[in-house]
């Protein structure tokens, strides 16, 4: 395994994220592993050596973040290991159960630590910005956690920049502890990121850890043709849809399969090291529910792309729509 630095800390982490939206309930979508069958993934996890884990109360409406903290802390070490989540979505449609308010950010980081079993979250990040919360609100709150020890670092998502940058000013100007972490919306099929938000982590010193970098599955090559909901994750995930349905798209697919059959490698592993060959890229936050994708993600790293196979998984890209910073359905 290969390590990091996340942004400007002194925190290392593995190139690669697991991703644990997909360990928790069947019952909140149907393709998500239960807690018995996500065991596998965090061993192997742990016996590869990565240390950084990412999850949300959302996912499986909690369920997610107890299966994640039991399994790493009978797998792992915690004092080695980053554990991340995320806090914005409703639990349910109750009232003050989403959202960025001080009162929601503190109730929902008790929760969390309560579900991961932990006493302190390495990394908490908001899931999108709430437009009904002032963000003086939010990031006074959030710096409320890291002083009481609840919180050591904070991390943002999907945004505009413009939005970004105003937040890292705040807390510059008042002393607030500032977001360490982007995780947007990034990968060979939407690159949108580059015009702004990613050259404005690198100028300040923001990780960026992209989600879905793996288009959903896409980049893979789990899909035939563009649109293709004949996998369990693309028949039940509206946002596969809404996200990658651009001519272009499958251009890019299928100049990833060309790459990846002159190397004689699967289709994953080139797309994930063509983001990890971004400077700005910390880690990709990867899903797996195959021993096999975890297998990919890990044989990734160690993959080192020529100029000309980057130009080639390049060329294809047409500029998109902003997608990714709306809210998906909980």
């Amino acid at each position: 395994m290969k390590y990091t630095h996340l942004g400007r800390t002194g925190v290392t982490v593995s190139r690669v994220c697991l991703g644990c939206m997909s360990y928790g309930t069947p019952e909140w979508r149907p393709w998500i592993l239960d807690a018995e069958a996500s065991a596998p993934f965090f061993k192997r996890a742990i016996e590869a050596g990565i240390n950084f884990f990412d999850t949300a109360d959302m996912y499986s409406l909690g369920v997610s973040e107890e299966v994640t903290g039991r399994w790493l802390r009978e797998y792992g070490v915690l004092d080695e290991l980053v554990i991340a989540t995320k806090v914005f979505f409703p639990m349910n449609d109750r009232p003050n159960m989403g959202g960025l308010s001080r009162k929601h950010i503190q109730q929902a980081c008790e929760d969390s630590l309560r579900r991961l079993g932990v006493e302190t979250i390495d990394l908490y990040q908001i899931h999108r910005l709430d437009p009904h919360t002032p963000m003086e609100e939010m990031l006074c709150a959030l710096d409320h956690l890291v002083t009481q020890g609840k919180v050591r670092y904070i991390g943002a998502s999907s945004m505009y920049a413009w939005q970004f940058q105003r937040l890292l000013s705040m807390s510059e100007q008042h002393g607030w502890a500032r977001f360490v972490t982007m995780q947007n919306h990034y990968n060979l099929v939407y690159r949108e990121e580059e015009r702004e938000m990613i050259p404005l982590c690198q100028d300040q010193g923001v990780s960026v850890v992209p989600w879905s970098p793996l288009a959903r599955g896409m980049l893979a090559g789990t899909r035939k043709i563009l649109g293709d909901s004949s996998t369990s994750r693309s028949s039940s995930d509206e946002l596969d849809q809404k996200l990658y349905d651009q001519p272009s798209d499958w251009e890019v697919v299928e100049a990833v399969k060309q790459v990846a059959a002159a190397r004689g490698e699967p289709p994953a592993r080139i797309a994930l090291a063509w983001l990890l060959s971004k400077p700005a890229v910390t880690a990709p936050i990867v899903g797996a529910t195959k021993l096999g994708h975890l297998d990919d993600a890990i044989a990734a790293i160690d993959i080192e792309l020529t100029d000309e196979e980057i130009a080639t998984l390049e060329a294809p890209y047409r500029a998109h729509p902003v997608k990714g910073m709306q809210a998906p359905r909980t």
